[in-house]
């Protein structure tokens, strides 16, 4: 009687394998799947899980397996649109049959005083259909996105979703996004990093406020995790947008300091541009290695000023609506770059050309000060600290 559990979950990961697509009981992944916390004041949670969705996409492509996923939407109900609309659109167009949507809550913000029967039946009924999910095994991913502040507004049992992810089938991620989660689950989480607000201004590009920032400059910084994966999820916010507007958006990905392969957000980029060939282009430089300071070599001068003077024509150009500069901080704090020649292409780049850049910074230059939106990733936690073998083109 014993062995019949186990007969059920090999048959049903039989089946899973049939169709090709992936899901947690037949994950060789990780012996248990991780638990991700994205929380802070900052931009970047919902973008962030977006890019580790696309990246675990990405994965399953590579290695010719196809792999489900789960966005579950709290707090979000119809009549108003969010950021990441246009990003799950493209998602769900670029990869059919993979991505599943479930939105629940009214559009409205409300306090914890303000809230009525209806949000706390929404609540049960996103928790309800998340708890048959996490049950089931079915998907490889399932993005809990806002339930850090559904928690906080006690709509929900803290106790009984800490239980609930807990028990999740060995191999399934599970992603929570939302402002102020709860220290009770950040205990049990794997990972947990808060991005954390330094500047976010609304640009009215018809009548600037701010001498200083001219709209459609992101800039994500910070030792935390997902840096590189919100801005994955700006290109594809950039692609559905175009999608939904029946216009090309095209995408121009440039990486500093990544030569070789096997980076975290490779499969990622794989993805995009096996689903959207002509909509995103992708450039790679830098050496096979770590630079560190005092140690450049001049093949690392060559390599910065080469990707630079792509992104400065690029950006320039106006054929781009996003272009990614991932890794130009730490580039520009090695001094492989000089700062005011990016001062002086940003200043002057097409108003509906938007520009994200990524990377660590020790020393903030003078770039910072023309973005509108400034997002740290802190990280407070990380699967690493409890010994867990970190693999590459996953974790680093």
């Amino acid at each position: 009687m014993a062995s019949k559990p186990e007969e059920s979950k090999r048959s049903r990961g039989g089946r899973g394998k049939g169709i090709g697509i992936v899901t947690a009981s037949d994950s060789q992944e990780r012996n248990h799947g991780q638990l991700h916390i994205y929380d802070g004041e900052g931009k970047g949670k919902s973008q962030a899980a977006l890019g580790v969705v696309l990246r675990t996409i990405g994965l399953g492509i590579c290695e010719k397996r196809r792999t489900r996923v789960l966005l579950l939407r709290f707090l979000k109900g119809p009549g108003r649109a969010y950021d990441e609309d246009a990003a799950i659109e493209a998602l769900q167009q670029g990869f059919p049959h993979l991505i599943d949507q479930v939105r629940t809550g009214r559009a409205d913000f409300f306090t914890a005083q303000e809230a009525t029967k209806f949000d706390a039946l929404e609540a049960q009924r996103g928790w309800d259909i998340a708890k048959g999910a996490i049950a089931s095994a079915l998907y490889s991913v399932v993005v809990l996105d806002e339930l850090n502040p559904v928690l906080d507004l006690g709509l929900l049992s803290v106790e009984e979703v800490i239980r609930t992810l807990n028990n999740r089938p060995d191999g399934m991620e599970i992603i929570v996004t939302g402002r102020a989660a709860p220290l009770s689950l950040v205990r049990v989480a794997d990972l947990h990093s808060e991005m954390r607000a330094h500047r976010r201004v609304e640009i009215d590009q018809k009548n600037l406020t701010l001498a200083n920032s001219i709209g459609g400059i992101e800039i994500y910084t910070g030792e935390g995790k997902g840096k590189s994966t919100s801005a994955l999820g700006k290109a594809l916010q950039a692609i559905g947008r175009g999608i939904s507007q029946d216009k090309s958006h095209r995408v121009l990905i440039l990486q500093w300091l990544k030569g070789g392969s096997g980076y975290t957000e490779d499969a990622a980029i794989a993805a995009l541009r096996e689903s959207y060939p002509h909509l995103v282009d992708h450039l790679r430089s830098g050496r096979d290695a770590i630079v560190w300071r005092g140690q450049q070599q001049p093949i690392d001068y060559v390599e910065a000023e080469r990707a630079w003077e792509i992104a400065r024509a690029a950006i320039g150009s106006g054929l781009y609506k996003t272009v990614i500069l991932d890794e130009l901080n730490p580039s520009v704090d090695l001094e492989l770059l000089p700062v005011e020649p990016i001062v002086q292409t940003l200043l002057r780049k097409p108003s509906e050309t938007e520009v994200i850049i990524t990377g660590r910074c020790k020393n903030p230059p003078a770039y910072f000060d023309l973005a509108n939106i400034h997002s740290e990733m802190v990280c407070h936690k990380h699967y690493a600290q409890q010994g867990v073998d970190l693999k590459r083109g996953v974790d680093y």
